[in-house]
């Protein structure tokens, strides 16, 4: 007697779409694309930044306007597609956006009876958690949360939210690995121009490492809202060299790591920034400060080398050491890459169908057990 298989889970994945670049689109594009043609799960994404009508376009240059304006068309898209869904998979920041994109796709989920699960990606989280008492019950109501690293399970547990961490993707086949050898002053930054990632820290590095390497080049990648003093910072500097590259898409963006030698970043505040992960995969070493939730991510001296959070002489101290010692800069790369293997989909694989299973299975107590054993 012939059977039909079970169809797969439906999984609607609500994040931004790529016409956004950061992190949550990049890691909601691997997720879709990686499970194309699984025959376990089915998943889709619904964009939080949907397309407006062409008669509607210009209002989408005006900051705060196209996010009203486009809220009708996400909450229209969100109807439709979580209709036929079993799960949706809310991906979450902090602040007013956790009101604008998350929220909604909660409570539309409820309201269409489908199992929701929360990941939470953000440094601020644990300020987020703090101010306010409604997020946290919000939170709690959710069928599942979901964070991409032990920092954040560890800040949850503060304010009582019992989380799982499954990592963040980074594609291997994407940024392949190149040893660096000679390894030249060519460094690169990825991060935007916002007050937490401390872009002005990395030109204030690079300034005392301009003065050891003439040489010295740094690109910047990004965009955001201190980029005019950023621009005015190195003018006053008076340093060459460094090359506003604007918002690398993420076809882009492998070219500029495999062009550069050292991956620098400042942060002030941080979480899993998908951004490292992509250097230890290309095989720049990284240099970074050492806000907490990067010691979960780096090991000093071992897959990077960390200094104090707003100290940009031991930053730059930091990347002189490497340049003056390439072997130590090749075993850190080398170090990196290996280590970044735990964050291919084929590691993640198993904890994401284990809890999309287990949710539409009703269990939810098992969710936990599943995403621990993995």
């Amino acid at each position: 007697m012939n059977t039909k298989p079970p169809r797969p889970v439906r999984v609607a994945i609500v994040a931004a779409s790529l016409r956004y670049v950061g992190g949550h689109s990049a890691q909601a594009d691997s997720l879709v694309s990686n499970w194309r043609g699984e025959p376990e799960i089915e998943a889709r994404l619904i964009a939080i930044d949907p397309s407006v009508p062409t008669l509607l376009q210009w209002l989408m240059r005006v900051p705060f306007i196209r996010t009203i304006v486009r809220e009708p068309f996400y909450l229209a898209a969100l109807w439709r597609g979580l209709w036929d869904a079993d799960v949706a998979h809310i991906f979450s920041a902090s602040y007013w956006s956790f009101w604008i994109a998350p929220v909604p796709a909660l409570l539309m989920a409820g309201l269409l009876k489908k199992q929701a699960l929360i990941h939470y990606h953000s440094g601020e989280a644990e300020d987020h958690l703090r101010r306010s008492p409604l997020a946290r019950w919000v939170l709690a109501g959710a069928d599942c949360l979901i964070v991409p690293s032990s920092y954040l399970v560890d800040v949850f547990g503060k304010f009582g939210l019992a989380a799982q961490a499954v990592p963040n993707i980074v594609d291997l086949h994407q940024f392949p690995f190149r040893a660096r050898r000679p390894l030249r002053p060519h460094l690169i930054c990825t991060r935007g121009f916002h007050q937490y990632y401390r872009v002005d820290l990395v030109v204030e590095a690079f300034a005392l490492i301009q003065k050891q390497f003439p040489e010295a080049r740094l690109d910047l990648l990004g965009e955001g809202p201190e980029e005019h003093q950023i621009r005015d910072l190195v003018t006053r500097l008076q340093l060459k060299a460094v090359h506003f590259a604007g918002v690398a898409s993420r076809q882009q963006i492998a070219h500029f790591y495999r062009a550069a030698d050292i991956f620098i970043n400042a942060s002030c505040l941080d979480n899993m920034p998908v951004s490292i992960l992509e250097a230890f995969a290309s095989g720049t070493p990284v240099v970074s400060t050492a806000p907490e939730a990067l010691k979960y991510l780096i090991e000093h001296e071992r897959t990077g080398l960390l200094s104090e959070v707003g100290d940009a002489n031991a930053l730059a101290q930091n990347v002189e050491r490497l340049l003056r010692n390439p072997e130590l800069s090749y075993e850190i790369a080398k170090n990196a890459y290996e280590a970044c293997k735990a964050y291919t989909f084929i590691q993640v694989r198993t904890p994401w169908r284990d809890l999309y299973l287990s949710l539409t299975g009703g269990n939810r107590d098992k969710v936990g057990e599943l995403a621990e054993v993995h």
